[in-house]
């Protein structure tokens, strides 16, 4: 996958797993090579310690603090050196999902940046098939975002990409 090396890269993810935020940082290991950032929530962040050893990051509280931590995200997208992960739903979904919602804090963030950035779209399914173990699918893609960047403009974007993605993995067969 080919990004501007000069910029950051902002990974918009679908979240349905505790696990989702390991399978993208073995992604950025692999791939994009980046110093890994990660939104998560509070509570998490609290309850487990070495999330913060993997570029882990979290609001204390609600309001302002989530202003700031926001404001954050987007300062850490000023470094070309940094990959920011998002899963712009919030929570935590199931991976059967049609549409992907995506909260207004994500233009928050983006405005909060100086906006010369990589948007990548990401799109994780897990079959078992016959498998004890399940395999766990990631599609990528670059969005070319234009100068002007709204909040439906991101989300129909990355919908279409979701369901696109949603369509190969269905076309899976072992």
């Amino acid at each position: 996958m080919e990004v501007k090396s000069d910029a950051s890269i902002l990974v918009l993810a679908n979240h349905f797993s505790w696990w989702d935020g390991f399978f993208l940082f073995y992604i950025n290991k692999k791939v994009f090579k980046k110093q890994f950032h990660v939104l998560v929530n509070a509570e998490n962040y609290t309850k487990v310690g070495f999330l913060k050893y993997l570029g882990a990051f979290a609001a204390e509280n609600k309001g302002k603090d989530v202003l700031a931590t926001l404001d954050y995200a987007g300062k850490l997208l000023d470094d070309a050196a940094n990959l920011v992960l998002v899963f712009p739903q919030g929570k935590l979904y199931s991976n059967h999902l049609k549409n992907i919602s995506f909260e207004k804090g994500v233009m928050q963030m983006i405005n909060a940046s100086q906006k010369k950035l990589n948007i990548i779209f990401a799109a994780t399914f897990i079959d078992y098939f016959a498998k004890r173990k399940p395999s766990v699918y990631t599609y990528l893609q670059h969005w070319e975002n234009e100068e002007y960047v709204s909040l439906q403009l991101l989300k129909s974007a990355y919908n279409k990409h979701y369901d696109q993605s949603a369509v190969k993995q269905n076309q899976i067969i072992e």
